[in-house]
């Protein structure tokens, strides 16, 4: 049985999610940029009516802005996307388990003999597609192929809301004219090799003296080669709840912190999106640890082993200590972390931490409480989104602001 791989690639998945809860940029220009107050910092994702105007991602806000003034523009916001993420990848799982997340927008899903089920590829893709935009509101182009570069390729080829079909014997026609820098794993770097040995277009590359391209570029050469051709043998890497070791987020600040309690309220952010996502996979966690990384670029990681948690109050008291115990007030922060792990099929391997756990920070209050909290928040959260309802601290910083 030939192999059906799908990747679902969302459309602008940025300002799409924005669009879902700001309906007045439906259908004008906008952008999720760095820093909108101040018309600084670049452009994170454009609709698809910005980018008429030539508005590309990576582009410099205030020269975004010279190509089109009236692009209104959204300050980002991460864990609203990755809710929106998960979101996407659960419907996905309800066509095929065996799913593979490539990236916070898009996954590759193995479709094969689902046809009984779905029908065609097509009309399955048609399915999905459907499904996205009329449960969640967001768009996405689906390329199909029979393997994962392919589908990757296929993927690209019409956007938005674009349903491409690539398989091998295709490629001389579909494939074959694209210039080599449209490749998927081809960077800027390697297109410049790539054009001083004379390969301009992947028909070039598939083409090409494999012993050569091997002398010039190594092993990557002969695996260019053969992607050019359409060779592809890897497996759609899926993972189940079972498989996660560790939980965790991280963020580049800004700009460098040297106040502490700016840095708790950045900790605080991180925690609450960590122990959600737990508590969403059952995953109760014995380490926690933290990641800081200062201005000076030197980086630390610090730990300590707690009893079984992913209740949110106790993480985050853990891991303020931790970070008081590794604060420098000489060095500004300029990236700051938090994971859990040691779950409960890990725990016989937990590495036991130097540090001495404060029991006084995991027995204030009473733990039934903490869980009824923690789930009534997800449960709203999940229910009208994850804007809806914060951490009071977190309110009372912005109201400060």
């Amino acid at each position: 049985m030939s192999r059906v791989i799908f990747l679902v690639d969302m459309n602008s998945f940025f300002i799409s999610c924005e669009a879902t809860r700001h309906p007045e940029i439906v259908g004008k220009p906008a952008a999720v940029a760095g820093n909108p107050k101040t018309r600084t910092g670049i452009i994170l994702t454009a609709n698809y009516e910005a980018r008429k105007f030539g508005v590309k991602t990576t582009m410099l806000v205030h020269e975004a802005l010279k190509l089109c003034p009236n692009m209104q523009l959204l300050p980002p916001d991460h864990s609203f996307y990755v809710q929106k993420s998960q979101e996407v990848m659960d419907i996905l799982y309800s066509y095929t388990p065996a799913a593979e997340q490539n990236s916070i927008d898009e996954a590759w899903l193995d479709m094969t003999g689902c046809e009984g089920i779905f029908g065609k590829p097509t009309e399955s893709a048609k399915q999905i597609m459907d499904k996205l935009k009329g449960e969640l509101g967001l768009c996405c182009s689906i390329g199909i192929s029979e393997n994962k570069f392919l589908s990757k390729m296929a993927s690209e080829m019409k956007k938005p809301l674009g349903i491409t079909e690539l398989w091998k014997k295709d490629i001389n026609i579909k494939l074959w004219p694209l210039p080599v820098q449209s490749m998927y794993g081809v960077g800027k770097q390697t297109t410049q090799k790539l054009n001083s040995m004379g390969i301009i277009t992947i028909r070039d590359l598939a083409l090409y003296n494999k012993e050569i391209l091997t002398k010039k570029l190594g092993k990557a050469g002969m695996e260019l080669n053969q992607l050019a051709n359409g060779i592809d043998f890897s497996s759609v890497m899926w993972q189940t709840h079972a498989d996660i070791k560790s939980i965790g987020r991280s963020v580049t600040l800004s700009e460098d912190i040297s106040d502490i309690d700016s840095a708790k309220l950045v900790l605080m952010k991180l925690t609450d999106e960590v122990t959600s996502t737990a508590r969403k996979s059952g995953k109760k966690g014995r380490t926690v640890q933290i990641n800081i990384k200062y201005s000076n670029f030197k980086s630390i990681t610090r730990q300590i082993t707690v009893p079984e948690t992913y209740q949110t109050n106790e993480i985050y008291s853990v891991g303020v200590d931790l970070l008081k115990k590794n604060w420098d007030n000489k060095l500004p922060v300029r990236l700051l972390g938090i994971s859990l792990s040691g779950f409960a099929e890990d725990s016989a391997a937990t590495q036991l931490s130097l540090f001495d756990i404060p029991e006084a920070n995991l027995q204030s209050g009473s733990s039934e409480k903490l869980d009824r909290l923690d789930s009534a928040i997800d449960s709203i959260r999940e229910k009208y989104g994850s804007s809806v309802i914060k951490r009071a601290v977190l309110m009372k910083k912005k109201e400060k602001e």
